[in-house]
């Protein structure tokens, strides 16, 4: 005889790991599936000699016109980077959704119910922000792999070459090189991931006729999807010059401080003239499409995830008394 499997205690080292699950599952099956998009993404930002625009860059990949500086060609070149977009995104959707929900909670207790609700903008911050912040610190050395790999595509196959190639050429530190505008990026982007998110889901249930709680689970779904993909155009803009610079910082082989390489970058030397303003937003079209979508599709990702294990999906409710009907 079948037994009925016990549910998951909300908050528990169960429920938390559940999240922390459903984080990678998010993150790293979306970024990885639009691994072609942020490879011509990554290089319109880093060498825009050969990338003029998205559509020339998927051309170029995917015709064999740029093999002779090592990008391959066809679907597997436009892949280029898979491997630790998939390591690193999975990592890093653990503790973004993982540590979200710990904080959430742990915050919300901390200042009781009422100021939880009152100010619960400023715990989604704080939660999310917090998340964030260890996220990165497991994404950095993969993000490093990854961009280097893309844009110098000469220097590895993956990363199973590319990151003892890495380490050995320049030093396991340099593989955090990165990790302050990956900070300015993400912190930012994910701040409004997070709270848009929320608060989106509650104005949307707010003008539904039925409340969150008596909406079946594919109802839920389609505000989460709805609500994920805003959020994303939005914080996909805010963050763009912060990843633009990632991206020069990550590709780059000076020695110099985190603010000198980024002042390299901006403002350039007499022989090299920096990108300036106009170029901290090279890739914007690309990013804003792949960021939107990828933050559309993993909300529902995570929503399912904690819907099939019996979990509530994520989105605040509508606040009682906000029904228009």
């Amino acid at each position: 005889m079948a037994t009925q499997q016990k549910p998951i205690k909300l908050y528990s080292l169960e429920y938390f790991a559940a999240c922390g699950l459903g984080g990678i599952l998010s993150c790293g099956l979306t970024h990885t599936a639009v691994t072609p998009i942020d490879l011509v993404k990554c290089n319109a930002q880093a060498n825009p000699e050969h990338f003029k625009n998205t559509v020339q860059g998927f051309r170029a990949i995917y015709s064999g016109s740029l093999t002779s500086i090592g990008f391959g060609s066809g679907v597997s070149g436009l892949l280029k980077g898979w491997g630790p977009t998939l390591w690193g995104y999975s990592l890093q959707g653990l503790f973004k959704f993982g540590l979200y929900e710990v904080f959430k909670h742990y915050f919300a207790e901390a200042v009781g119910p009422e100021n939880a609700f009152k100010y619960r903008d400023l715990v989604y911050m704080g939660a999310s922000a917090s998340a964030e912040f260890f996220a990165d610190i497991a994404l950095c050395p993969f993000e490093a792999i990854k961009v280097r790999i893309q844009t110098s595509p000469s220097f590895a196959r993956g990363i199973i070459d590319g990151l003892p190639k890495f380490i050995k050429a320049e030093g396991f530190g340099n593989l955090y090189a990165g990790l302050g505008p990956l900070w300015a990026r993400q912190i930012p982007y994910t701040i409004i991931k997070f709270v848009a998110f929320e608060r989106i889901c509650e104005a949307i249930y707010a003008m539904l006729p039925k409340k969150k709680e008596d909406m079946s689970k594919t109802e839920q779904m389609g505000v989460i999807f709805a609500a994920g993909y805003t959020a994303g155009i939005i914080c996909g803009a805010v963050s763009h010059p912060a990843d633009t610079m990632v991206s020069k910082i990550n590709k780059i082989k000076s020695s110099g401080s985190l603010g000198e390489k980024m002042k390299l970058i901006y403002s350039g030397t007499p022989e090299a003239p920096g990108i300036g303003f106009a170029g901290l937003w090279k890739g914007f079209g690309p990013r804003v499409v792949m960021i939107g979508t990828l933050t559309g599709l993993q909300w529902f990702i995570y929503g399912a995830f904690k819907a099939y294990v019996g979990l509530p999906t994520p989105g605040a409710s509508a606040p009682a008394g906000d029904k228009k009907h």
